[in-house]
């Protein structure tokens, strides 16, 4: 048995091997055959470059005749002299005589030969008798180029008005943005993050933006010098110099960007220093400067795992000292404003009193005694009198003082001077986010749960109080303006401004979670966005101001206006959809396409149709009547094979062109029922109303060589067709020159997002485009600026019939059954025109 079972084992394994050979040896013939292809590729380019009045001679021909039979092109000599049984004992003198001389050396002279049309399957019949089979191939050069995301080849038709596409010259557009705009306030995760200079600018972050608004003026500046998100601020006591700390990034590659402080002059956006770059870890936490020398340091707590506590000479950037906090979270850090040698941090159970002294740190804890530790110290101050007061997730307001060691409460180990609770106050449900001193030497608090800002005397009796409405969230910070006017900024990214007699009004207004949907009005310098967070804002983008907003029951993802600009569709993530009046707000249409999330809304150029793009892998279109108010199913366009990602009508609004998320572009006729052109080449001249799709022909050089097909969210041509813009996934916007069908495409590069932008659109009139963060939910508007009108070449040459046939180039490739031959393998080579 042992020797059958040996016998065995081997006869498998010698078929095996076999096998494996064979495997191989096909695998070189495909080689083979891709070398030979590639090599006639490149001759016909010589030849295109050399002989374009042989080839126009050729297209003429195949213009006439194609259609009725396949052609072959061969010597006119060899249809009249030779006989089909003399010309079949040369099997090689054929591809000789068909190469056309396409290349030409100083020793050879060109090949005037006269050039005939012949019918190929009656001259294979004649000339290739018995065995041997003539395997043709028409290839149309010049009217096809593919791209390859993924490996995945993705087939561009090209126009027919293009003369020549390598002659085509990628050049940056003539416009510019400047930003101008910026809306957002990053409230829900941030503490500190509002102050108000002597200039009546708050000053805030969103996003990789430190925005400076002027409260009276209505005006903003931004300094613009972070590279990714800010997460932190400090203003130096001369009310000028400001202190922003970013979190780390990373680039395009994957690289990681090292975080780092900035110290920049408020008047003049003029970085005047950075520190810590390589020293801080993930991001900057917090940071604050002294105060008793006027601002000679700057502390800083980065977001390692031990939030290393740094003390900087920032005029030198040297590191005075450094050590570990705490593993626990820490929320604040402050200089002693009459002592620079002494910081208080508190965060996640703990508040420690450090000493500097000779370049080393040491700390203290504060003692909680017989009061309940609070899981959370959110905030903390100097009071006038010296006192240190904090905040914590209890609601209380506690008052710490120096008091020698008790032994009995504290244990052995306590020595010297320690600091304890002196005072305990009740001031909020919930937690107290944010206190604040006033020059009188009165308090300000702000709650978390009951929302509730409070005005304390001096000693902590409360005075005065409001409530902040419910949408606008929980009081994160305070800002004193003058008298009783106050802001506050919100954890639901709001900045309020307003007194406790005269209640508070938005000033700032944002989303908080992720955004995706985008839509500009047809007439109008409005825009609609939409997201994660079930809000639905409309902004006036001349006046910079949102003009309302709409909570609904789900996230939306999606929108766009009807051309008659007074109804918007937005998408919802479950597959319901809705229409919105934009002067009542009210739902006047709700429908539903299947159970998955839809991911684009667009109307046809004349309003007569909306088509819902689905993650179901369908296009629903609808009839729209009566202004956009009443719809009614027209059809379905089913054959994607994977979600719908962007889709654009035509410009006479009968046919759809779709992407979806396995990178195909497809075709659809829908005035004739819905139906997919199997046919793509013959939409490469069609004109379309809008270009959001990410996939196309005129839109292929905005893409990275090794793209992975994810990197770009969005797109959006400009409505004069001259520069298209891009949303990408490394936080950045582009702008193109449109049409921009080349690999490597030069562009202008913006940055200000800390996150993904998900989507970018032109306003109306082109004078603005909208950007889109995800995460970062910010929006910035910037202003599209016209360089001085210059002579640029023409971006695509104009259409002629005779240009148009030069570009549709045929040739034939001819096989023979002899390639798999053996005598075919020993030579290792196929040179298919010689």
């Amino acid at each position: 048995p042992n020797g059958v079972a040996g016998s065995q084992s081997l006869t498998w394994q010698h078929r095996l091997s076999m096998m494996e050979a064979r495997l191989q040896a096909q695998e070189d013939e495909i080689t083979l055959l891709k070398s030979s292809l590639a090599e006639a590729l490149r001759r016909i380019h010589i030849h295109d470059q050399q002989a374009p009045l042989l080839w126009q001679e050729l297209i003429a021909g195949v213009n006439q005749t194609l259609h009725n039979s396949l052609l072959v092109l061969v010597p006119q000599s060899v249809t009249q002299t030779q006989t089909p049984s003399s010309y079949s004992q040369n099997t090689h003198r054929p591809r000789k005589n068909m190469k056309c001389n396409n290349t030409n050396t100083d020793d050879q002279q060109p090949n005037t030969t006269p050039l005939a049309f012949v019918n190929v399957l009656e001259w294979n019949t004649r000339c290739f008798p018995g065995n041997m089979l003539l395997f043709s191939l028409l290839c149309l050069s010049g009217q096809s180029i593919k791209m390859f995301i993924r490996g995945r080849p993705i087939t561009m038709y090209v126009p027919s008005n293009i003369q020549n596409y390598d002659d085509l010259r990628m050049e940056p557009p003539a416009e510019r943005l400047e930003l101008e705009w910026v809306y957002g306030y990053r409230g829900r995760d941030c503490r500190a993050n509002l102050f108000l200079l002597p200039s009546r600018e708050a000053v805030y972050f969103t996003a990789c933006v430190v925005v400076l608004y002027h409260i009276n003026n209505r005006t903003q500046r931004h300094y613009r010098k972070h590279t990714d998100c800010v997460r932190c601020l400090a203003v130096h006591p001369d009310q000028v110099r400001i202190a922003s700390g970013q979190t780390a990034g990373v680039d395009k590659d994957g690289k990681p960007l090292l975080p780092f402080v900035h110290i920049w002059d408020s008047s003049t956006l003029v970085t005047l220093q950075q520190i810590g770059l390589g020293s801080f870890e993930r991001g900057v936490n917090s940071l604050a400067f002294s105060r008793a020398d006027s601002g000679v340091f700057l502390v800083v707590i980065d977001d390692s795992n031990e939030h290393m506590l740094s003390v900087w000479d920032w005029a030198r950037a040297t590191k005075q000292a450094e050590i570990k906090s705490t593993n626990e979270a820490v929320f604040a850090v402050e200089f002693n404003p009459s002592d620079s040698c002494n910081i208080i941090t508190c965060g996640k159970s703990h508040v420690y009193f450090w000493t500097l002294s000779g370049g080393v740190l040491t700390k203290k804890q504060g003692i909680f005694g017989k009061y309940k530790k609070p899981k959370f110290i959110q905030c903390f101050l100097f009071s006038g009198t010296g006192d240190v007061l904090t905040g914590d997730s209890e609601g209380n307001i506690l008052t710490w003082g120096k008091s020698a060691a008790d032994v009995k409460t504290l244990g052995k180990g306590a020595k010297g001077k320690t600091y304890q609770i002196m005072r305990q106050t009740r001031a909020h449900e919930g937690s107290v986010f944010t206190l604040c001193v006033l020059h009188s030497g009165a308090l300000l608090s702000g709650g978390g749960k009951d929302r509730r800002v409070v005005l304390w005397s001096v000693d902590l009796a409360p005075e005065k109080e409001c409530e902040i409405p419910e949408k606008f969230g929980a009081v994160r910070t305070i800002a004193h303006v003058d008298g009783e006017e106050l802001l506050v900024g919100t954890t639901r990214n709001a900045i309020l401004r307003g007194t406790f007699s005269g209640g508070f009004v938005a000033i700032v207004q944002g989303h908080v979670d992720e955004m995706w949907g985008l839509a500009t009005h047809p007439s109008q310098n409005t825009f609609l966005t939409c997201g994660h967070d079930k809000q639905v804002f409309l902004w006036n983008a001349e006046e910079h101001m949102v003009d309302w907003c709409t909570t609904l029951e789900e996230a939306a993802l999606c929108a766009d206006f009807c051309p008659n600009g007074s109804v918007v569709s937005v998408g919802l993530y479950t597959g319901r959809w809705l229409v919105l009046d934009l002067q009542t707000r009210e739902i006047v249409f709700d429908c539903t396409d299947g159970n998955e999330q839809l991911s684009v809304m667009r109307y046809s150029p004349d309003g007569s149709f909306l088509a819902v793009g689905s993650h179901d892998n369908f296009i629903y279109i609808y009839n729209v009547s009566d202004g956009g108010r009443r719809y009614t199913r027209f059809g379905k366009c089913t054959g994607h094979s994977s979600f719908i990602t962007h889709l654009d009508w035509s410009k006479d609004g009968k046919y759809i062109m779709s992407n979806s998320g396995d990178y195909e572009i497809l075709y659809w006729d829908v005035a004739g029922g819905c139906k997919l052109l199997r046919n793509r080449f013959d939409s490469r001249d069609r004109k379309w109303a809008s270009y959001t799709c990410v996939l196309g022909f005129h839109v292929m050089g905005v893409w990275l060589e090794g793209s992975d097909g994810t990197d770009i969210n969005a797109l959006c041509r400009s409505r004069c067709e001259r520069m298209v813009a891009v949303a990408d996934d490394f936080c950045k916007v582009h702008l193109f020159q449109y049409p921009c069908p080349k690999p490597k495409a030069p562009s202008h590069r913006y940055e200000g997002h800390g996150s993904h932008v998900t989507n970018v659109g032109f306003t109306h009139n082109d004078s603005h485009l909208l950007s889109m963060g995800g995460k970062d939910t910010s929006i910035l508007q910037w202003r599209v600026r016209r360089e001085k009108a210059a002579e640029t070449p023409d971006r695509v040459a104009p259409a002629s019939s005779k240009s148009a046939n030069i570009n549709q180039t045929a040739f034939l490739l001819c096989f023979c059954s002899d390639f798999f031959s053996p005598r075919f393998e020993k030579t290792k080579k196929l040179n298919i025109f010689n």
